[in-house]
């Protein structure tokens, strides 16, 4: 008993899904993606089973309706169930059994998927495909933008409680981990969508934080032969971070003074490290603790 959408963005190949329930959890049964490969929702007395199993006819090549068509047939209870699918080419199919709890119903659009059932109106999914085709920014932001409509038109007639929001890259991959772009799940929230809203940015600061951190020379070991518009991109990203962060958290400004420090821009970095231990005392122990790793040689300078 939710709602649900999967798409394919054509600039991008980003494979994605989104869903709220008044149920625990969401989450952990309703959306299916894998890279490169396709999207599912599975939903409306739920059989977690068709996740995993479209995404297997998917990576056999079989386009979304067969998909659909496969993996309902065989189950008894099909009536009960709902079935939204997008594969790697952009095509969909949306599948409503006809004892579905009311208002239930879906809609196709292009490389778009919509459906829900036992919800406040029959509105529901036609404003979500109405919002995700009229919306701007990426994948991420046009399915949350179509759950926003969602929960304007009705929503789930229980109420809300979780939600999800997942995105993959539209590669194939050996390490599909790797090609997670957005996956954000709230599982026990009244205001699972908004909770969405506010840790979609969040996940963004620290994608830009880990962009820092993990490339080759820039925070550990010798910084030697780093490109200076490779510096200024990420220091930029970490500006960047830290406005999206908040005052409130300075993950992204203590990653930002340590660079500055490692590229021999003394000031700058004192004067954040100053800001810094200011703020939170505690920074101070946890730069001399990570100095002597390979972070940090001058640290007592900052200290």
């Amino acid at each position: 008993m939710t709602y649900s959408i999967v798409a394919r963005d054509p600039a991008t190949g980003q494979l994605g899904v989104g869903s709220q329930s008044h149920f625990f959890g969401v989450g952990r049964v309703v959306g299916w993606v894998a890279s490169g490969v396709g999207a599912a929702a599975t939903q409306a007395f739920v059989n977690v089973g068709y996740g995993p199993a479209s995404l297997d006819a998917l990576a056999r090549g079989l386009p979304a309706q067969e998909v659909v068509d496969t993996v309902t047939a065989t189950d008894e209870l099909r009536g009960y169930r709902q079935l939204g699918v997008v594969d790697a080419c952009g095509t969909a199919a949306s599948f409503t059994g006809e004892s579905c709890a009311p208002a239930a119903g879906g809609l196709v659009g292009d490389g778009v998927a919509v459906q829900g059932n036992m919800l406040g109106s029959e509105r529901v999914w036609p404003a979500m495909l109405e919002a995700y085709q009229s919306s701007g920014g990426d994948l991420a932001d046009r399915l949350l933008a179509a759950l926003a409509a969602a929960e304007e038109a009705g929503g789930d007639v229980r109420g809300s409680q979780s939600a999800v929001l997942k995105v993959m890259s539209g590669e194939r991959s050996d390490t599909p981990w790797a090609e997670t772009v957005v996956d954000i799940r709230v599982d026990d929230h009244p205001d699972p969508v908004g909770e969405l809203a506010r840790l979609l940015p969040r996940q963004r600061a620290f994608d830009l934080i880990g962009g820092v951190i993990f490339a080759p020379g820039l925070t550990i070991g010798p910084y030697r032969r780093v490109p200076p518009e490779l510096l200024a991109e990420k220091l930029t990203g970490l500006a960047e971070a830290a406005e999206l962060l908040g005052a409130g958290n300075r993950e992204a400004d203590f990653w930002r003074a340590l660079l500055l420090a490692r590229s021999g821009d003394r000031e700058a970095a004192r004067a954040l490290f100053d800001d810094l231990f200011s703020a939170r005392p505690q920074l101070r122990g946890f730069l001399a603790g990570i100095a002597p790793l390979g972070f940090l040689d001058d640290v007592e300078e900052y200290l």
